[in-house]
């Protein structure tokens, strides 16, 4: 029998405290490295009509659709203007039962932090009505506090099968684009 009996090691990926933090109208978030695939310089993207206002719209990712997510007008906050900061960080996520990729575009990347898990406060009750269950915790940085987002509960399932249809819909879109040319 080894000395760590939960079977974890140091070098678990189920263990990792590694966030990606970045800023969305002034606020500091994080998300969890194991979910960001890559970061991407942001370019001019593709509009979708008849989407949530959330959704930006669309970028070609190496043949691929993915949507992109303006997670300050999903969260009600101001958006802030298009500069040379600008990113769209690529992850993967859950997504009603099957693994999705898509973009959220942030204000700017700050850096990769090790958050310790005694570091993290659970997410704050704010009542009833209001939604936290996107909020996996409150992570202690020096003396500021950073959201730590749980991907994959930001998206309602209404707002899942929009995504959904875009990615399907989209790779029919490209190619009849391209018979039509």
């Amino acid at each position: 029998m080894s000395n760590n009996d939960s079977g974890k090691s140091s070098a678990d990926p189920l263990t990792n405290n590694e966030y990606l933090t970045f800023i969305i109208s002034g606020e500091i978030f994080a998300v969890s490295i194991m979910r960001v695939k890559e970061i991407i310089e942001y370019r001019e993207l593709t509009h979708v009509p008849m989407v949530p206002e959330f959704i930006s719209g669309a970028i070609n990712l190496r043949g691929s659709v993915v949507p992109v997510i303006n997670l300050a007008i999903k969260f009600g906050l101001a958006s802030a203007p298009v500069n040379r900061r600008t990113c769209v960080v690529i992850i993967e996520t859950e997504l009603d039962g099957e693994t999705t990729v898509m973009g959220v575009l942030v204000d700017k990347v700050l850096q990769v932090l090790d958050i310790a898990e005694q570091n993290i406060e659970p997410a704050p009750k704010l009542g009833v009505k209001i939604r936290t269950d996107f909020i996996e915790g409150m992570g202690k940085v020096d003396e500021n506090f950073v959201i730590i987002l749980s991907i994959d509960k930001v998206l309602s399932e209404d707002e899942i099968s929009v995504l959904d249809g875009m990615q399907s819909d989209g790779g029919e879109q490209n190619l009849s684009a391209q018979e039509v040319i």
